[in-house]
């Protein structure tokens, strides 16, 4: 089954929109969890567990694993959601960009060493940086093109044959890049007018969006904005917001109750605004 396929089947089953981000942040932990010698594994396997069953997708952030020479967990993670949850693509999000030996063994890591489905990678080097990801032809493709982040608009505004740079990359991706038919676009919640306009150029193309919960993204205006005709095609990240929700202790909840009744919550206002 190809990247699309398994997206495509997640949405589907799991009637939702929602991706969570695994950004594990030990300082954060629970305090019976900081002390343990595998404790972010033992966290995000609980957060998984907890939020399978309304996420489209899961998407480990590998500076968080390897900030803590944890790669060795997030190997047992990916091994982890690839045998209990094999059904929900795993998105390693790495932001690659070098050249084509160099992202040659980029490749193998996302997709030997964990396992992923797809991996996010940057366009600034041109096509044959991303050339070596599409010689896996079951394997997603996630380019950076309209980013959350303020900052993005230092180089993505800048003016390219008379549109915004961030339009030329979403028409190359869908037009030229996208051989084996499994790319897709990172664009940010927080700038619904310029998804809108990404949507419009790429057709169904799948994006992934983050900027919702602590961000602050608007899910009304990204949902609208963003989704295909036929209310799918984004896989909308919430991390920091479900992983660290604040446990409701009248109800008895721990932190991966209070993770799941976050993820609900977010998956359900999203689906109020595919239809």
């Amino acid at each position: 089954m190809t990247f699309i396929e398994k997206l495509s089947a997640a949405w589907r089953t799991n009637n939702s929109l929602l991706c969570v981000g695994l950004d594990p942040d030990i300082a954060k932990f629970p305090a019976h969890l900081q002390q343990q010698p595998d404790a972010i594994y033992t966290f995000c396997k609980e957060i998984i567990d907890a939020t399978a069953a309304t996420a489209c997708a899961f998407k480990p952030q590998i500076a968080y694993f390897s900030a803590m020479r944890a790669e060795d967990q997030l190997e047992a993670i990916c091994a982890y959601l690839r045998e209990n949850h094999p059904n929900i693509p795993i998105v390693m999000d790495a932001k690659r960009g070098d050249i084509g030996a160099t992202a040659e063994q980029y490749a193998r890591e996302a997709f030997e060493r964990y396992g992923a489905d797809a991996v996010t990678v940057s366009p600034y080097m041109g096509f044959d940086s991303v050339a070596p990801y599409l010689e896996w032809k079951d394997r997603g493709a996630i380019v950076l093109c309209r980013t959350s982040n303020a900052g993005g608009s230092d180089l993505q505004f800048l003016t390219v044959d008379g549109v915004p740079l961030y339009q030329h990359v979403a028409r190359l991706v869908a037009e030229k890049w996208n051989t084996n038919g499994q790319c897709g676009l990172v664009v940010g919640a927080t700038f619904p007018q310029e998804l809108a306009q990404v949507r419009s150029i790429i057709g169904d193309m799948p994006l992934l969006v983050p900027g919702v919960g602590a961000q602050g993204g608007d899910i009304q205006a990204t949902v609208h904005a963003g989704k295909t005709a036929n209310g799918m095609g984004m896989m909308i990240n919430s991390s920091r917001a479900i992983l660290y929700a604040k446990p409701d202790l009248a109800a008895g909840e721990d932190f991966a109750q209070a993770a799941k009744r976050v993820a609900l919550e977010t998956r359900d206002a999203i689906n109020l605004h595919r239809v």
